[in-house]
């Protein structure tokens, strides 16, 4: 069974799903959830597995239950210099898949430019307003690689590519398809491990960046979050 906060279980499907990657960082928001006390609405935390697809299907089954209203993707990621420091929170403005498409003589080209869908979900814009506000986060657009960054160079390629990007991790997108496909509103929350870069084991902060996801969620307005949702 998914991991649950839920103090209306007996209630209506009036809930907020939480899906995150791996059992850590669902840990690290049930601790939060534990700190808010009461949080006022029911809210499930899944942890549906690492990348895109993984978490595209975990977000779908859930939601197949019709319980929910919002759904956030949420966990640790890897930010941007210099707009997210490590252990920033992050507010996605825009969720983006920003290696889904093909290489081409002229470079990169995403699958919207391609003609085959859409690589952009924007979050319910007043919910994530609100989010960013409790939370003091950082606010722009989150990537969602299926390869992490390794490289300088693809870090500034990335950067380059979809200019004021703050975080980059591996779920929201899928996250965000799932949710699109039932009609519900979306938000991400992360909260940055390391900069998008060289890959140094050494520099990553992975406790520093669950204790701001605990921390986030344990700050979260969560009856005004769903009801900003719900009106936007």
């Amino acid at each position: 069974m998914s991991p649950r906060y839920d103090d209306e279980q007996s209630g209506p499907p009036a809930g907020l799903l939480v899906v995150v990657a791996v059992q850590a960082e669902a840990d690290a928001v049930l601790r939060g959830l534990a700190r808010a006390g009461a949080p006022g609405v029911p809210v499930e935390v899944l942890a549906g597995g690492v990348g895109p697809a993984a978490a595209a299907a975990a977000t779908a089954a859930a939601l197949a239950t019709g319980r929910f209203r919002l759904v956030v993707s949420a966990g640790i990621a890897g930010g941007f210099a210099p707009h997210a420091p490590v252990g920033a929170t992050v507010v996605a403005s825009g969720i983006v898949a920003a290696d889904l498409g093909a290489e081409t003589p002229e470079g990169f080209r995403d699958v919207t430019e391609l003609g085959f869908g859409s690589v952009r979900h924007r979050p319910a814009p007043d919910a994530a307003a609100l989010a960013a506000k409790a939370l003091d986060a950082v606010v722009g657009p989150v990537l969602t690689v299926s390869t992490v960054t390794g490289s300088a160079e693809r870090a500034a390629a990335l950067a380059a590519r979809h200019p004021g990007a703050v975080a980059e991790a591996m779920e929201g997108f899928g996250v965000a398809e799932a949710a699109a496909r039932s009609g519900l509103p979306v938000l991400e929350i992360r909260t940055v491990s390391n900069p998008v870069g060289p890959r140094d084991r050494a520099a990553w902060r992975i406790g520093e960046a669950l204790g701001a996801l605990e921390r986030a969620f344990a700050a979260l307005p969560y009856p005004e979050l769903l009801q900003e949702a719900a009106d936007g």
